[in-house]
């Protein structure tokens, strides 16, 4: 069974740092793009970054300079370095496997985790 499984959400203090992993089971992430989307209360999933899989990265203008997306195609994980966190952050962060090369958008996705809360607050 494909899984993806997002984990290193958390409560944060403002200007603080999270690293957010996603982990596949039953396939191998190497041939995928992955792309990182959030959802704010009540609002649409947006997304904020992916890579592809030969490594290219793209990022939403509102994030850039604090996200970083990697890949350790070793361990079968995507990772987002999140820094300088802002409240605005607060939201549910989810990744996703698609074979579309680096897309920010829901369709381009195939499979989806079931997300991790990052709260920003002080």
């Amino acid at each position: 069974q494909l899984q993806l499984v997002e984990s290193g959400g958390g409560l944060v203090q403002p200007g603080g740092s999270l690293k957010l992993s996603c982990t596949a089971s039953g396939f191998s992430l190497d041939n995928y793009a992955i792309g990182w989307f959030r959802q704010f209360p009540g609002e649409e999933r947006e997304g904020v970054s992916c890579i592809s899989s030969a490594g290219g990265r793209k990022y939403v203008d509102s994030v850039k300079g604090r996200f970083t997306i990697s890949r350790d195609n070793a361990k079968n994980t995507v990772y987002l370095e999140i820094n300088s966190l802002k409240p605005e952050d607060t939201a549910v962060y989810y990744c996703a496997a698609g074979y579309v090369p680096c897309g920010l958008v829901e369709v381009d996705y195939d499979n989806w985790g079931q997300g991790t809360q990052v709260t920003v607050s002080s």
